[in-house]
């Protein structure tokens, strides 16, 4: 029912910026949580950060300060502003949707997109 596609990844040199978005389609309410996953090469998926659907944010420890998420209800879109990013940051990021609250478990969030590859190098 819902369909989710990220977008905005690409090359990026260790300290630069990147802006990912996230385009959701199909509900029927805004009664949701997104949140942003990645998956570098030989790891686990991990939650980087993740928004209510009352606009409350929450990051994982290594991208706070650097990481932003928001939400654009009029476009149906969450964004993620990656500053500063380093060799780390390097994976494919996903975005998932959950009904109301954020969630760290990828198991959680019934709904994901296809993944958008960012590349951190030098």
């Amino acid at each position: 029912q819902l369909q989710l596609v990220e977008s905005g990844g690409g090359l990026v040199q260790p300290g630069g910026s990147l802006r990912l978005s996230c385009a959701v389609s199909g509900g029927t309410s805004d009664s949701y949580a997104i949140g942003w996953f990645r998956q570098a090469p030989g790891k686990e998926r991990e939650g980087v950060s993740c928004i209510t659907s009352s606009g409350e944010t929450n990051y994982m420890q290594s991208v706070r300060g650097r990481f932003t998420i928001s939400r654009d209800n009029a476009k149906n879109t969450v964004y993620l502003q990656m500053n500063g990013v380093t060799l780390e940051d390097t994976g494919v990021y996903y975005c998932g949707a959950r009904v109301w609250g954020c969630s760290w478990y990828r198991v959680q969030y019934p709904y994901w997109g296809q993944g958008t590859q960012v590349t951190v190098s030098s």
